[in-house]
């Protein structure tokens, strides 16, 4: 009796365990994604001075669709609940 109302209830719970978890991955990735990019444009801007504007401009838009996805990922995670 004790043992399926323990099982009813960690099937209950399962799906916000895990929603959960698969938001933070997903933020976490979109985290690494963007800190990787800023890397790496410091770098190509280091080297080549003269380029510098075009890198910034072309880093905002690559970070604004990492954001987006990440956005899209985490609403799916929370939507997999209902």
């Amino acid at each position: 009796m004790i043992s399926t109302i323990l099982l009813q209830a960690a099937a209950s719970a399962l799906p916000k365990v895990g929603s959960a978890l698969c938001a933070a991955i997903v933020a976490f990735a979109a985290s690494f994604g963007i800190s990787r990019l800023a890397k790496y444009v410091m770098e190509a801007s280091a080297r080549q001075p003269e380029i510098a504007g075009g890198l910034r401009t072309t880093a905002i838009i690559v970070g604004a669709l990492i954001e987006g996805v990440c956005l899209f990922a985490v609403i799916v995670c929370l939507l997999s609940l209902y």
